[in-house]
């Protein structure tokens, strides 16, 4: 199960939210051969036009099980003020071709505005 945060986004600022991940012992989860991806929208029902796609990167060494989810201030600043939902996820293709993905986090975004 995905844990939940809420966090609060600066309109037109840069943003980087770093995910420490731990596996069911404590230990920094092994994050080799996994992808990340994480995305916000304005509701659940949102059409793909209202979605912004986090750039999200395990980081090095991936054995460390870091995310990094971030947006430029140039994407930040297209948003609209106001709350939003989210997910981040992580992925691998297991020893049968499938590809097995995992929820880790999950929230709500409120946008918060700029008079810059």
């Amino acid at each position: 199960m995905a844990e939940y945060e809420k966090f609060t986004i600066d309109k037109g600022s840069d943003v980087a939210i770093q995910l420490d991940l731990i596996d069911h012992l404590g230990n920094p989860k092994d994050l080799n051969n996994y992808s990340a991806a994480a995305k916000m929208k304005r509701n659940y029902n949102s059409t793909d036009s209202d979605t912004l796609a986090f750039s999200a990167a395990i980081n090095v060494p991936q054995t460390d099980g870091i995310v990094t989810l971030s947006l430029t201030n140039l994407k930040t600043d297209t948003l609209k003020v106001g709350n939003y939902v989210y997910d981040a996820e992580i992925s691998f293709v297991d020893s049968n071709g499938a590809t097995v993905v995992e929820r880790i986090l999950e929230g709500k975004i409120r946008v918060s505005p700029s008079v810059t």
